[in-house]
């Protein structure tokens, strides 16, 4: 008896070690930022400004607008993860190529971007740069773009605003669902600091919602984007699947790039 109440402490111990490491770490595990000097100088093959955008609790959020040279609308696009601006702002030269502005901003920590990362300050960063979008785009061509990570900054400005589309690329239900799959013995309601909820965000949205998800997504598994397409208003929403298609590589199919451009393009 003594030795069965001593595993069962043991285990229950190193539950709660295992436990409080995830909870006080997991910034760690969630953000894998790359950090730019602040003099560090972009390079990119399209015209662009450079922009600091200034928080009220000193944070300071670097973002970066690229201009096409006859604008169809301005894309707010919000990245994965990992890296930096450095890499990130790659992604906007298609969408400039089909005559899109692209706004792309680094989360705190990120690039040159600084401040602490709380849950409710990064959605008060993404709000800060939805007002600043609209200084440069009227809201009914302003299109939000939120691919993993980002799909939940994209998520709760689309059920707080009236842009014109939500396009989500490798999206999650919420982050909780995917700590279910990987430790499922823990609760996310109260292990999660950064338990950010997709589906909760889009009750509210009006706009149209697209979102892009590979078969072989290794990361965000496609059964996690299905259930956030579920959650949705058919007749609003549309789940477009790429076959073969993993996390990061979804811009290298045909079907990937057909489907983007129709539905940017309206076509």
């Amino acid at each position: 008896m003594n030795l069965i109440k001593i595993i069962f402490i043991t285990l229950f111990a190193l539950y709660l070690l295992v436990g409080m490491a995830i909870y006080f770490f997991q910034e760690e595990l969630i953000f894998l930022p790359e950090k730019l000097d602040k003099d560090f100088v972009y390079d990119f093959s399209f015209d662009f400004e450079e922009h600091f955008i200034e928080m009220t609790d000193g944070a300071s959020i670097n973002a970066l607008h690229f201009q096409s040279d006859s604008s169809k609308g301005l894309i707010l696009y919000f990245h994965g993860n990992a890296g930096s601006l450095r890499r990130w702002g790659e992604v906007a030269e298609p969408f400039v190529m089909l005559g899109f502005d692209v706004l792309i901003m680094d989360y705190r920590g990120y690039g040159k971007s600084t401040g602490k990362r709380t849950y409710k300050k990064m959605l008060a960063d993404a709000d800060k740069l939805y007002e600043f979008a609209l200084t440069k785009s009227p809201e009914n061509r302003l299109i939000l773009f939120g691919r993993s990570l980002g799909s939940s900054f994209a998520s709760h400005l689309a059920g707080k605003n009236n842009p014109s589309k939500l396009i989500l690329e490798t999206p999650f239900l919420s982050l909780g669902d995917i700590a279910n799959r990987v430790a499922p013995i823990y609760p996310p309601s109260y292990l999660l600091r950064f338990n950010f909820k997709n589906h909760e965000s889009l009750n509210e949205a009006k706009c149209p919602i697209f979102i892009f998800h590979g078969t072989e997504d290794n990361v965000v598994p496609l059964e996690s984007g299905k259930k956030l397409f579920e959650t949705l208003d058919s007749e609003m929403a549309r789940f477009i699947v790429i076959a073969g298609g993993g996390h990061n590589n979804l811009s290298a199919f045909e079907e990937y790039q057909h489907e983007i451009r129709n539905v940017l393009l309206n076509e």
